[in-house]
Parts: structure tokens; sequence; C-alpha cells
């Protein structure tokens, strides 16, 4: 770890202290002033339908702006975000909430490129363990969101409208961190040489796989944690285990960070996803066997160190796919598949917990669940099949 890696890693934590928070407060603040009970996770579903629409723009302004400079527009467009969102919230204008986290999507595709930054800030052989650490610097985010969401909930009369004013001070504060990264010169493109067409980098099985283990595991991991706060509502905990449940599902989601690069370098990405696949698979048992308090916080913190094992395996597994010529384009599309299952997971999540309730969406969950494994057995082949060819 060098200096701009350890203060990328806090930018991480300043991201998901954002993003937590987010899902802490705008199911519950929709859930208050939406038209309709179902449409309660559209503020959600528009954060992440906003970061899936943004992707094309975040790799132009990321080609055309380097790293510090599209990162810090990210965090600009986060600052306004967050008070529009604190004025819809004072005005009760849903539609108008669901308009400003559509916005803040912008930061989150901004921001979702940071793992790919801690890769370029180490030498090619600790990159495993780079994107790993940085990613461990969620942890911030596991504290300071939950946390910043309680205390600041009924710090204005209107509830969280404090909590949407305090997101602009973080991302004020992540601007005056990234100003001191030093991040390397994006590569030059030679006349005529500007890498492979993005369609065959895609159809690759190795960037398939990466694109849909990233992707699904993500969904997963979205659609039954959006859903947490509504559930522990509908099942009369209070506020404060929500939170607390949220805040221990990030540790499980990031504290893995500190040695997922060390299990990735010895045993290699597909048998760690492969794991994580096994806690996501935990976590729908714990969950399917009870609705009280403690249920909730098992199968969320098992939720959040699969996702980890999943999300730091196939960003690792995906730079195998691309030069450094083809390097944004390869991860705005590999974004693009995130932010659009999120999307898809974030709007089904509100809609199966209040018309259908918490053990249907959990089994609903076992679909991605049962794709993504059999895309890590299909690629774990082709990989064994084209080594025995080698060999030949």
């Amino acid at each position: 770890m060098n200096r701009n890696l350890w203060l990328l890693a806090i930018c991480q934590g300043l991201l998901l202290t954002n993003n937590v928070t987010f899902i802490a407060i705008n199911g519950l603040v929709g859930l208050g002033i939406a038209p309709q009970g179902w449409m309660a996770t559209l503020p959600v579903m528009g954060y992440v339908v906003g970061g899936a629409l943004s992707t094309g723009l975040v790799a132009r302004t990321q080609q055309r702006f380097g790293r510090r400079g599209s990162f810090q527009i990210g965090l600009a467009v986060a600052v306004g975000s967050a008070l529009l969102c604190a004025y819809a919230a004072f005005s009760k204008n849903f539609w108008l909430l669901c308009f400003a986290t559509l916005v803040a999507g912008y930061y989150n595709a901004n921001a979702g490129l940071y793992r790919f930054a801690a890769a370029e800030l180490a030498q090619p052989a600790w990159r495993e363990k780079a994107v790993s650490m940085v990613m461990a610097g969620g942890l911030i985010g596991a504290v300071a969101g939950p946390n910043l969401a309680t205390f600041t909930r009924d710090a204005l009369p209107v509830p969280f409208a404090g909590a949407y004013i305090a997101l602009a001070a973080v991302a004020l504060l992540s601007m005056a961190v990234m100003r001191f990264i030093d991040f390397p010169p994006s590569p030059t493109r030679k006349e005529g040489a500007g890498g492979r067409p993005l369609g065959e980098i895609m159809r690759q099985p190795v960037f398939i796989v990466a694109a849909a283990s990233g992707a699904l595991g993500y969904g997963v991991m979205n659609l039954l944690m959006a859903a947490t706060p509504i559930a522990m509502q509908i099942c009369s905990l209070p506020f404060s285990d929500a939170a607390l449940v949220l805040e221990w599902h990030v540790i499980g989601m990031f504290a893995p960070g500190f040695f997922t690069g060390h299990l990735i370098r010895r045993f290699g990405a597909l048998p760690v996803m492969g794991v994580g696949l096994a806690l996501n698979l935990g976590c729908i048992v714990v969950a399917l066997s009870g609705v009280e308090l403690h249920h909730f916080l098992v199968a969320l913190f098992l939720l959040g160190v699969g996702w980890n094992f999943l999300f730091t395996g196939s960003t690792t597994l995906s730079l195998t796919a691309y030069t450094a010529e083809e390097r944004d384009r390869a991860q705005g599309a590999l974004n693009f598949c995130v932010f659009a299952t999120l999307a898809l997971t974030s709007f089904a999540s509100g809609v199966l917990v209040t018309t259908q309730g918490w053990q249907l969406l959990n089994y609903g969950s076992l679909v991605p669940v049962a794709l993504t494994g059999a895309a890590l057995l299909w690629l774990a082949q082709t990989q064994r099949r084209r080594a025995l060819a080698a060999k030949a």
C-alpha cells in the first residue's frame, strides 16, 4: 500500500458512506411520500438506473479528463444531487426525489471505477491486493453510513432531510482527499492502435464470466439489502435495528478486503468466487429460517462476505480481458452490466417485499445464484480444456 492507495481507500469509504446511507433511507423516505407502497424503492432504483445510464458518459469523461478530473466531476454531481434530495424530502415531492437519485447515479458510476484505478496505482504483481485493499476502505462506510442515517434522522423537522445534507458534506470531503491522489497518466493512443472492438472483447469467456458473476453477485446482494429496512419495518423492528443490520452487512462486504487479495493470489479467482457463492446460499437459508433481529443480522453479514469474494474475484478476473488501450470501454461495459442488474433488482426488491413478502424475495434470489454458479463452472471447464490442449 502506497500513499495514493490509502487516499483512494478513504474515497472508497466515503463513497460507501453515501451508498449505505442512500440504501438505509431512500426506501423509507419513498415509503412515506410515494403515491403507492410498491413504489417505495423507486428512489433506490433511480440511483442505480442513473449509474447504468451514465456508464457511457463516464467512459468519455475518463478519456477526456483522466482519472482525477473525472472523479472530481462525479463528486461535484454528488454534492448537487444530495442537496436536491434534501429539497425533495422537505417538499414531499416523490418524483423529484427519484430524479435527484437518478442524477446521483452519475457519481455512483464514476466512483465504481475506483477499484480499477487501484490496480493502476500498484505494480502488476500486486494488482489483486491493491484492488482488495482499496475495497476494504468501504469499512468507513460500514460504520459511518448507518450511524449517519441514525444521528441525522431527526436533525431537521423533516425525517432524513438532514442525512441528505450531511451526504453533501461527505462528498465535499472526498473532493478534498481526491486532490492529493497522483494517478498515472492515461494510456496514449497511437494512430490506428485503439485496441479491439468492444464486441470482440466482450465475447471472451473470461469477460463473459467476469461480467456475469460481478453483475449477478451484486444483484443478489442488492435485491436483499435494499429490501431489508422495509422488511424489518414490516416486522415491527425499530430503525436502529435496521441500521445495525446494515452496519454489519457492510462490514461483511469490506472487512474481507484485508485478505481477499491474498486468497486470490494463492488459490485463484474462481475458487474464491465459488466460496462467495456458497456464502450467498448460506445467507438465503438463514433468512428463510426466521424474521427476528439475529436472522437479519447473520443473513446480511454472510451476504456481505459472499459479495466481497464474488465482486473482488470478478474484478481481478476482468483485468486479464483487456489491454490498457481498451481500458475505458471495457470497464464501462462491465459497469453497465452491474448497474443494469442493480436497476432491475432495486425495482423487484421493493415490489416483492411489499406485495409478496420477505420469504418469496429470498426464494427468488436463488435464480441469480444458480446462474452465477453455472457461469463459474463453465469458465473452469473452458480453462481446463485449454490447459489440456496446450499440453498436448
